[in-house]
């Protein structure tokens, strides 16, 4: 008999704790629960560019930080074309979980805002920002074998021949920097287009155009092996990779912090705890030594701005490119 009370008694007492949680979990907020249960599948990076893009090989940092840091697998999926817009629809268009990340650069969540009338999407309402993760300052370089050996000497010989000087951009956001430069400096140079920074790097090596705004990434290694020159770099402090070239505020142009950008995002229809997991999942990736050990080998900067610092920049960006865009007659599409 005793036996069997003791039985009964395990049981009521279990059957009480298994209530008790149970009515826990029914008192306990939604927002609670599905920030436990993030994440519960594969992460999805969608970024807007090919393989090997400056935006690509960052986005696969942070997915292995996240991968390793979660116990869930994270992947990348590339959809480049029409200037971000494939990437960010799919991005859109996929279940607002969480699960699925755009990482995006300044194109898609300015530039396009700035220079696109009717852009399918708004990189302000539609997505929520997680973080800024990183940025590369911009080099002014010209060819090797060129006059100008300052920033000065440039600026000067524009200014006595308005249009006479060419400058080489790779996409439209190349050019809105290098008219933005034109802006500060009061110069008119001429603008020659090229399909990517790429082209533009290797037409300045060529000696085919008189000088280019660039992403510091992309021409390091020609300004190390002398087949272009770097006249500044638009950091607030000297490159630990170019420690010779002069900042910009020493060029004599300090107003011209121009920076390529990287962020994270997602659709801002993701529950606002899920947000809120991943803000803090991507500030705990952004402080790992294979992260920022990554930045410092490329000359990127850590920039873990949160989700304010990122729409306040977003904000400025888009305001600064809309004059900028008017200033220099270039009409929306």
């Amino acid at each position: 008999m005793h036996k069997i009370r003791s039985f009964l008694r395990r049981r009521m007492l279990g059957a009480t704790a298994a209530w008790s949680a149970a009515a826990m979990a029914g008192f306990l907020p939604a927002a609670a629960l599905a920030q436990a249960a993030f994440p519960s599948q594969t992460i999805r990076f969608v970024v807007p560019f090919p393989p090997g893009s400056g935006t690509d090989s960052t986005a696969r940092v942070f997915a292995k930080a996240l991968q390793e840091i979660t116990g869930q697998a994270a992947i990348v999926e590339n959809k480049p074309g029409a200037n971000g817009v494939i990437a960010v629809q799919a991005a859109l268009a996929a279940p607002a979980d969480g699960h699925t990340i755009f990482f995006g650069s300044n194109t898609t969540f300015t530039t396009n805002a700035a220079l696109v009338r009717k852009l399918p999407y708004n990189p302000l309402k539609d997505f929520a920002a997680l973080a800024g993760t990183s940025r590369s300052s911009m080099l002014i370089i010209v060819p090797a074998a060129s006059p100008y050996r300052t920033v000065a000497e440039l600026v000067a010989d524009a200014r006595k021949r308005p249009g006479a000087l060419n400058y080489g951009a790779g996409s439209i956001s190349y050019t809105l920097y290098t008219e933005w430069l034109n802006d500060l400096a009061q110069m008119k140079t001429t603008n020659i287009a090229f399909k990517g920074a790429g082209e533009a790097i290797v037409a300045a090596a060529a000696g085919q155009i008189d000088f280019a705004v660039v992403d510091s990434t992309g021409a390091i290694e020609l300004v190390k092996g002398g087949r272009i020159r770097a006249l500044a770099y638009t950091g607030e402090t000297r490159s630990a990779l170019l420690p010779q070239v002069p900042t910009i505020a020493e060029a004599g142009l300090p107003e011209f912090l121009a920076n390529a950008w990287v962020g994270a995002a997602v659709s801002s229809r993701t529950p606002e705890p899920v947000v809120r997991t991943l803000e803090a999942l991507f500030q705990q990736a952004g402080e790992r030594k294979d992260v920022n050990d990554y930045f410092a080998r490329v000359g990127m900067a850590r920039w873990m701005g949160g989700p304010q610092q990122m729409r306040a920049f977003q904000r400025e960006e888009i305001e600064r490119w809309k004059r900028i865009a008017a200033l220099a007659g270039i009409e929306r599409e």
